[in-house]
């Protein structure tokens, strides 16, 4: 398979393609790390590349699956991670220059999780610094391009993350959400990006903007991507006092399609003076969408709405 069709195809499907023997891994690592080089310089979504550690595990997931060995949904799917969530022997740097140089000495839980998932390392992606931000221009190593259009921005603060989903460097992605940081770089890129709900996914060996927001999540090119990711790195950690004591599912399972009889509240403030004419357009026609596939749509009202950001940032 060429690579640059390769790189085009979801976590999922390049699963099932690893899994069937159609393709390996280390060629579908050095796939996405030749892409990094070919497109990074504009796009500076990485700010450190761990080539040789992540074509090391794909070599041994290779051997091991010609050798006839069990091995993780996800095994041989390489993903990239943002950089503020502590790496074994990798730097990380928050996007900040006093952390510049510094590497950590333990990995973070969800770093357990996905060495355990066998999953190439491809680097860390960039981000506002101590992700602080919105539109990752305020990075100590620079700022992050949108892959769609240069001159915009990928959002934030984990706009590394969500560009290099979006600019097929990257298969998937680890991002930080406190107050949108997934979900904002997500939507703007045109990726999938989900906020876990607290204490489902350990903050262990994350460096925290907001202890009571801060949640790690997948950022993915499908649904199916995100829920095998989430499937992943979900889970009770004693390491972290907030940590929920509950066996997470297997969130593929309720991928089925069928919505129908779902309520769904539409929030009239939330179509505010001076939204943009083609998010609002788009947001109507998602709901539009789902009305077809069955799902019942209703006006809703959150009328405490306008006061919904003094109050984070005093949470925050």
């Amino acid at each position: 398979m060429e690579p640059t069709e390769l790189i085009k195809l979801s976590a999922a499907a390049l699963a099932a393609k690893l899994a069937a023997g159609e393709v390996t891994s280390v060629a579908a690592t050095q796939a996405y790390l030749d892409r990094i080089a070919l497109v990074d310089g504009e796009l500076h979504a990485f700010l450190h590349l761990n080539a040789e550690e992540a074509l090391q595990v794909a070599a041994e997931v290779d051997a091991d699956r010609a050798a006839g060995k069990a091995l993780p949904e996800l095994a041989g799917v390489p993903i990239a991670i943002k950089d503020l969530i502590v790496t074994k022997g990798q730097p990380t740097t928050a996007g900040s220059k006093i952390l510049e140089g510094w590497v950590s000495p333990y990995d973070a839980t969800v770093i357990e999780k996905i060495r355990a998932a066998r999953m190439p390392i491809l680097g860390k992606t960039n981000l506002d610094e101590f992700a602080m931000g919105s539109s990752t221009e305020h990075s100590a190593f620079g700022p992050t391009r949108n892959p769609w259009d240069l001159e915009r921005i990928p959002g934030g603060s984990g706009g590394g993350s969500a560009a290099a989903v979006a600019g097929f460097e990257a298969p998937l992605a680890l991002g930080t959400d406190t107050g949108g940081s997934i979900r904002q770089p997500a939507a703007l890129c045109g990726i999938v990006g989900l906020k876990p709900t607290y204490g489902l996914v350990s903050r262990y060996g994350l460096v925290a903007v907001a202890s009571s927001l801060d949640q790690i999540g997948p950022m993915t090119k499908t649904v199916t991507d995100n829920a095998l990711v989430l499937n992943a790195i979900a889970g009770n950690d004693p390491n972290d006092s907030t940590s929920l004591n509950y066996s997470a599912p297997d969130y593929t399972k309720a991928l089925t399609g069928d919505i129908k009889g779902l309520r769904i509240g539409v929030p009239r403030e939330y179509f505010v003076e001076g939204m943009q004419p083609g998010v609002e357009k788009s947001v109507r026609d998602a709901i539009k969408v789902l009305e077809k596939l069955g799902a019942k749509l209703g006006e809703a009202s959150l009328p405490s709405t306008p006061y919904a950001m003094a109050v984070y940032y005093i949470i925050a």
